[in-house]
């Protein structure tokens, strides 16, 4: 579940691309990324929900795989959906619900919108604002598309983070992004490869809701307060 977590905490950085804001004026920061990331975040601000798939490689220093997931979110304002392998996650701007499948499980906790460590994608959708430098590293064909490359250190406490770099790679015509490698200290890396993006689709508030009626109370774990 440890491993689990990490995955989902680092997923939450990767969905950060989807939505940054509008980059900060400042003497350090590369002109040319920011006008990249300015426009990205033009583009997936005018988004009123988002549903995407994607696929995540693991590799280790020896640049060998460690493991392949597949996974989706959907989210819409505040809320969103998260499930991977063995796991979903719920949250309906107010209550996270954490379903661990394999222990047929449920974790309820409080929403928490200005937890640092919490699954909140609205707020680390703009984290970069002031915890990132970024620099525009060059420009990559894959397969038929064309990508900036930028790359974004982090710049609070870079030495509580397991990464050193995530690479960001913007689309060049669709504005959107497609692809994060997250370079990890360890020399390993985790690479996010977007498989498909849906803007604007009609997602009900329904679907943030997580129903526990058919789990026995000994299956659900609340945390909340007062409870």
């Amino acid at each position: 579940m440890k491993k689990q977590t990490t995955i989902i905490l680092s997923f939450l950085l990767l969905v950060s691309a989807f939505t940054f804001g509008q980059a900060p004026v400042a003497a350090d920061q590369d002109p040319k990324a920011k006008a990249i990331l300015d426009d990205l975040s033009k583009t997936t601000k005018s988004y009123k929900t988002i549903t995407a798939e994607y696929e995540l490689v693991l590799l280790n220093k020896d640049k060998k795989q460690t493991d392949k997931q597949t996974g989706k979110i959907q989210v819409k304002g505040t809320k969103f959906k998260l499930e991977i392998p063995g796991n979903t996650i719920v949250c309906d701007g107010k209550t996270v619900w954490t379903h661990n499948k394999d222990a047929q499980e449920v974790t309820i906790k409080n929403f928490e919108p200005n937890s640092e460590e919490g699954l909140n994608p609205s707020n680390i959708f703009t984290m970069y604002e002031t915890g990132y430098k970024y620099k525009y590293e060059k420009e990559e064909k894959i397969g038929a598309n064309t990508y900036h490359v930028i790359d974004l250190y982090p710049s609070v406490k870079p030495e509580k983070k397991k990464f050193s770099i995530i690479k960001l790679y913007v689309d060049k015509v669709k504005k959107q992004v497609g692809q994060i490698k997250m370079m990890m200290k360890d020399g390993g890396t985790q690479t996010y490869e977007i498989k498909s993006m849906t803007p604007n689709a009609v997602l009900a508030d329904a679907v943030f809701v997580f129903d526990t009626k058919s789990f026995k109370p000994d299956q659900i774990v609340d945390e909340r307060d007062g409870k």
